[in-house]
């Protein structure tokens, strides 16, 4: 068979597929609504923020504990980084806040360092705020049991 018939029939079965796959989404809609990728739109509106809490739970090992407050204006650069002022070992009692690991004290040969590793200093890498919203999909996931105690 000619290499461009062959090209064309598996562009075909790819857009099949792909519109196949589409189509069992249902009703899945993105952010921007049903909108064209090059057509003007509207942010959505932001979710609400949880208010500062208690340490939210955790859904599997190793999972990185989630911010249970808004860091909107937050700053984390080479030089500052606003996390640090509440959750330092110096000022985590009086801040009332989580102390950061000392997990984060180590670099990957896990030598022991006298400040946050370079590597685990942008917070935002692996800690994440969390919204009060809505899925945008059903979700079954059910923790571990060694987590969730149940």
């Amino acid at each position: 068979m000619n290499k461009s018939i062959r090209l064309a029939l598996m562009l075909l079965a790819a857009t099949g597929v792909a519109s196949m796959q589409y189509s069992l989404a249902g009703d899945v809609v993105s952010l921007r609504g049903h909108a064209a990728p090059d057509e003007e739109t509207k942010a959505p509106p932001q979710k609400p923020w949880r208010k500062d809490g208690e340490p939210l739970p955790r859904d599997y090992v190793q999972q990185p504990p989630l911010i249970p407050h808004k860091i909107k204006g937050y700053k984390i650069n080479l030089k500052f980084n606003k996390c640090l002022t509440c959750h330092s070992w110096a000022n985590y009692r009086e801040a009332g806040a989580t102390k950061i690991s000392q997990t984060h004290f180590e670099d990957r040969d896990k030598n022991v360092l006298a400040n946050v590793s370079a590597r685990r200093y942008f917070c935002t890498q692996c800690h994440v705020p969390q919204a009060n919203a809505k899925p945008l999909v059903d979700n079954t996931f059910k923790p571990i049991e060694a987590i969730s105690g149940k």
